[in-house]
């Protein structure tokens, strides 16, 4: 067995979003009620990454990101800069839930109302400071950047949102978007990534039947949208550079320590990991919502899973014992040596965060790299 990883996705690993500094949280409020600058909340962030790049090399990471600390949303932030989408000016209903109830989401809605393009490298500058952070502040770490998949400008709101004066084609939609994907895809390699993820939760939401009921309500085929899915990520890295690792993070909503969905794998797995062209694949696992291992039985060789064991949901800091016995419960069904673990989500996918303290944050990474350690050396 090959024991240590070299190339992403790595043995201890993570999913990207980290929780915002309090002072970078009440920055941020003092900018948008007109009381701080553009430059000065800026420059407060660049503090920010760079400090939580030190402490992801101090955890025994292999990989660091921003945090996503210039986002207010893992995915929107991306989505409007996309040339043809814009907001609605509408709101969308969506439900997220926990132990104690549910929380009412609204976010705003999208519309395409132009063809889609590439009309900038999207957090071009956002990866260049980061690279050069790590190459300061933590050489041996690999900077890595996170974005939302294709799937994710389709799944908020399928056919409905898009002009059909604009596009009454789906293909030439999904050929304009794959387009635009692989276009930002050679421009990010460009500047010197090596390690991108993108972000999907519509392949972990379509394995609970409420919302491929969601889904048959709106005309799409919910019993095949997964496909369709992975062959536009699959377009949209058709041409990906050499040397650039892409993997996919897939998990069922993360929004103030709350979920969107339920159900296993089990609905998406064989074409999943067969079909799609990624290196390795985030999933969650951790807790009774995620299903079990077997759909792990359908990854071929060559492919690595990311075992989201860790909760980013609470604080509580998880059993180094019985992560060990989950990941040998996972390698019944995948060899080990194709075997990572991670948290399952990120920590705070909105800026608001989810419900745990910086110091459990950085006590939950540490495990996992201790963990990782152990197991593989």
């Amino acid at each position: 067995m090959s024991n240590v990883r070299t190339t992403p996705p790595f043995r201890a690993d993570h999913v990207g979003s980290l929780l915002r500094p309090p002072e970078l949280l009440k920055a941020r409020q003092q900018h948008k009620n007109g009381e701080l600058g553009a430059d000065e909340l800026h420059a407060m962030e660049d503090d920010a990454i760079r400090e939580s790049v030190r402490k992801q090399a101090e955890a025994g990471l292999r990989s660091a990101t921003d945090g996503e600390a210039r986002r207010g949303s893992w995915h929107m932030d991306f989505i409007y800069q996309l040339g043809g989408i814009t907001e609605s000016g509408e709101h969308m209903h969506v439900e997220f839930y926990n132990e104690d109830g549910k929380i009412e989401f609204s976010p705003a809605a999208l519309r395409i109302h132009k063809k889609i393009t590439l009309d900038k490298t999207i957090f071009g500058d956002d990866f260049e400071f980061l690279k050069d952070t790590v190459a300061s502040e933590a050489p041996a770490l690999t900077p890595k950047l996170t974005i939302p998949s294709p799937s994710m400008v389709h799944y908020r709101g399928g056919r409905a949102q898009i002009d059909p004066g604009v596009y009454p084609d789906d293909d030439e939609f999904w050929s304009d978007l794959s387009a635009a994907y692989a276009k930002e895809i050679n421009q990010i390699a460009e500047l010197g990534c090596r390690y991108l993820q993108l972000d999907d939760t519509s392949l972990a939401y379509l394995n609970d039947p409420k919302q491929r009921e969601m889904v048959a309500s709106r005309g799409d085929d919910a019993e095949h949208q997964h496909e369709r899915y992975i062959r536009q990520i699959n377009a949209a890295l058709a041409n990906k550079p050499e040397g650039l690792h892409v993997t996919t993070h897939m998990c069922r909503g993360n929004f103030r320590s709350s979920w969107v969905a339920e159900g296993g794998y089990d609905f998406v797995a064989e074409a999943l990991f067969n079909e799609l062209a990624v290196d390795g694949f985030f999933m969650e696992f951790d807790d009774a919502r995620s299903g079990s291992f077997e759909p792990l039985r359908f990854v071929p060789p060559g492919k690595q899973v990311v075992l989201g064991l860790v909760t980013t949901k609470h604080g509580e800091l998880e059993s180094k014992d019985n992560l060990k016995r989950r990941i040998e419960e996972a390698s019944k069904f995948v060899s080990i040596d194709q075997l990572c673990i991670s948290p399952q989500c990120g920590f705070s996918s909105t800026y608001e965060g989810n419900d745990l303290s910086q110091d459990q944050q950085w006590a939950k990474l540490a495990l996992i790299a201790e963990v990782a350690e152990e197991i593989w050396g």
